[in-house]
């Protein structure tokens, strides 16, 4: 079996090499090697095969803590999906939407010349941080690897910043680098983790990837994984586990409304309901209420 690494940088070199007849196979991966790469997705995918988490999951996500994500993902043998040690522009908000990839490296003049002679040859005029801002949808976290780069690794200014907030609805923003114009950005809702803050443009950089697996911090990020961020740090979710994550939080805020209601009655030690009901009856009332709201809460909210 071919290892894992050695195949993934195969892919963007080949695809970096490959003869480029349009703009969308730009250093990106193929739509087979996409939905090769990503073959546990469970769900529809956009037209590049980048898998697309359904909008409804996403909206459920909303409701997620660190720790009901941290349940399931080591469990499923996914140790490498967290990355902390940002600084975050509104730490009050989730941030939840499906990872655009982008990938920079440090300028090699011979490679980005070859870069924006491919670039020339599908009608752009270079290859360049809006080349990938443009190719953004609704819903879209764009994730960017600029190698933890301070000063020239500004990923957005502020206008850049309030087009991908417009343009991918509030989906959000993750750089391991920096960003520019601080305060005019500090005024805008959409939630973004970022390592610096630096007054100059990006530069003495270049794009080597768009919709590739990219590392983020000590993290293994793909392609649609669903990104969900909180005021700790930020997670990076296999589309095939969405599903089970968001419903085991489901059945953990049960637990939780259920074990404070019966608190507020004043008759019971935590030890007698907290975690599982020790009495016969009680633990019956517990999975009635369980299977009750649970009901309540996946009519309302349907796939």
């Amino acid at each position: 079996m071919k290892n894992p690494a050695l195949l993934a940088a195969g892919v963007c070199l080949g695809t970096l090499m490959a003869p480029v007849p349009s703009q969308a196979q730009l250093f990106t991966v193929p739509r087979d090697q996409m939905i090769e790469l990503t073959a546990q997705n469970p769900f529809e995918r956009f037209p590049d095969g980048r898998p697309r988490v359904p909008d409804a999951l996403i909206e459920r996500a909303r409701g997620l803590s660190a720790e009901e994500v941290w349940a399931v993902l080591p469990k499923e043998g996914f140790r490498n999906q967290y990355a902390d040690g940002f600084r975050i522009l509104h730490p009050e908000t989730r941030l939840v939407g499906r990872a655009f990839t982008l990938q920079f490296m440090p300028v090699r003049p011979d490679l980005d010349g070859v870069i924006n002679a491919r670039a020339k040859a599908a009608g752009l005029p270079r290859m360049y941080n809006q080349t990938a801002i443009d190719m953004l949808q609704p819903g879209d976290v764009l994730v960017v690897d600029l190698f933890g780069q301070q000063e020239g690794g500004t990923i957005v200014g502020d206008n850049l910043f309030y087009y991908i907030m417009k343009t991918t609805k509030n989906g959000g923003l993750v750089v391991d680098g920096a960003i520019r114009d601080l305060d005019g950005i500090s005024e805008m809702a959409m939630p973004a983790y970022f390592r610096d803050v630096h007054p100059s443009a990006i530069n003495n950089v270049m794009i080597s990837g768009i919709n590739i697996p990219v590392r983020i911090g000590k993290a293994t990020v793909m392609p649609g994984d669903l990104v969900f961020g909180d005021s700790e740090g930020v997670y990076f979710i296999p589309p095939a586990l969405v599903e089970k994550i968001v419903d085991n939080a489901d059945e953990v805020h049960v637990h939780d409304e259920w074990t404070r209601k019966k608190f507020d009655e004043g008759k019971y030690k935590s030890s007698e309901i907290y975690g599982t009901p020790k009495d016969p009856e009680l633990k019956k009332e517990y999975d009635e209420y369980l299977k009750k709201r649970l009901e309540e809460i996946r009519k309302k909210n349907p796939q």
